[in-house]
């Protein structure tokens, strides 16, 4: 008989990881499984330690922004303790989606009857996946949005498509605070493919533009930590030296030696051809990050973002390849 801790399981054959430096951790979970934090002033954010929601309390009620499933109740729970502490009101009465993702939006439909806002695009992909967990939006923009609620101001904006064609910037401009989801990580690397983003060169140039926003505190909506200007830094240093290692490896890599040896099998060439690109140009930042960035060294983090960035250096930015004379 194997017991459930023995190698049927296979837990015994996972993989060791370096150890994750202490600066990408954030704080201590309570008993209920988060933990609720002040931003600034009235300005809050919830974390279960791998996703992040945030919330503005004011005379007029809550607005919250992003309602992930995996915080679920416990929104509501960290709505009421900031409530009962500060005495005001605990009554959400908006919710704003940064993006359409059930990942950050699946839980919105726990908060009942308030105002769902959202980017014209979160309206249009939100009716398009028809999911009653996440309402659609009744209120929608183009480009900018003036949210005002009790007395307090929060700016959305879009600025192209970048994780998601519908990404939106959430600027706090009287709590020194940007939200942006899904782009950067607040001391780790981006998980496989940038983030499972959909637009490589948005997801790419976004950090520049959030930089642009003054703002000291930045909700990225993964881990435990809020994260810093030095954090957005930290990133953009990781992504440009996958983007520049990319380059080297496209053209140095010769692919004739691959396709020759799959003279048929042409499908068997582009894969060789490419895993080696991939290969090679992630390596050096595979050491270069690890220990810097938590999980570096998990490589199918740092190879699928290789892979992804090198195929938009392909495909968006070419050339692909000489042109056959």
């Amino acid at each position: 008989m194997t017991s459930p801790a023995s190698g049927a399981t296979g837990v015994d054959t996972l993989p060791e990881y370096a150890p994750i430096p202490r600066s990408a951790l954030g704080p201590a979970l309570n008993d209920q499984g988060y933990y609720v934090g002040q931003v600034e002033r009235n300005l809050y954010y919830v974390t279960d330690g791998v996703y992040q929601s945030a919330f503005l309390t004011t005379d007029d009620g809550v607005v919250l922004f992003d309602a992930p499933p995996t915080i679920g109740g416990n929104i509501q729970r960290a709505v009421d303790e900031v409530a009962a502490a500060n005495g005001v009101t605990n009554r959400v009465t908006h919710l704003v989606y940064s993006h359409h993702h059930s990942d950050h939006g699946g839980a919105a439909s726990l908060f009942g009857d308030v105002v769902h806002i959202g980017h014209e695009e979160t309206r249009r992909l939100l009716l398009r996946d028809n999911d009653a967990a996440r309402p659609i939006p009744e209120v929608t923009f183009a480009d900018r949005y003036t949210l005002e609620v009790g007395g307090e101001r929060v700016e959305l904006a879009w600025h192209g498509p970048n994780h998601s064609p519908d990404n939106i910037y959430i600027h706090f401009p009287d709590h020194d605070t940007l939200m942006f989801i899904d782009v950067v990580n607040a001391g780790w690397v981006p998980i496989y493919n940038t983030n499972l983003s959909e637009d490589v060169p948005g997801y790419m140039a976004a950090p520049a533009i959030a930089l642009d926003y003054p703002w000291t505190h930045f909700i990225c909506g993964h881990l435990g930590r809020l994260a810093t200007r030095e954090d957005v830094a930290l990133h953009q240093r990781y992504i440009a030296d996958i983007e520049a290692s990319a380059r080297e490896a496209l053209s140095t890599v010769d692919p004739t030696p691959y396709y020759m040896h799959y003279p048929e099998n042409f499908w068997a060439g582009v894969k060789a051809h490419l895993d080696t690109v991939t290969e090679r140009a992630a390596a050096p930042v595979i050491a270069k990050y690890t220990g810097v960035l938590a999980a570096a060294d998990i490589e199918i983090f740092t190879r699928t973002t290789t892979f992804a960035i090198m195929q938009s250096l392909r495909l968006d930015s070419g050339p692909s390849g000489p042109v056959h004379p």
